[in-house]
């Protein structure tokens, strides 16, 4: 079932998710605990909101991390390019 669509369940803030995915199981089941484990950390640090403000708090800070991630990325790449093309300069002995 490789590259096929995987169902995988889940609990997720004691609610039971069904998850469908391509990528691996343990993909999915890291993908499930993390975003468990970060809506628990967001109730413990505020008070009065409910799980639809909760949900919105997680996913923004999933998508400030793929961001951050993405920047990190193509700034690597630019240096691996640089490299490159300073290899490219090395003369051959």
């Amino acid at each position: 079932m490789s590259g096929g669509k995987k169902r995988y369940k889940a609990t997720i803030a004691g609610k039971s998710y069904t998850i469908v995915g391509s990528r691996p199981i343990e993909h999915l089941q890291l993908v499930a605990h993390t975003v468990d484990e970060q809506i628990h950390q967001i109730k413990a640090l505020t008070t009065g909101l409910d799980q639809e403000e909760i949900a919105v708090l997680t996913a923004v800070n999933a998508v400030s991390d793929q961001l951050e991630m993405q920047i990190k990325l193509e700034k690597m790449q630019l240096e691996i390019d640089r490299l490159n093309e300073e290899i490219k300069d090395v003369p051959e002995n």
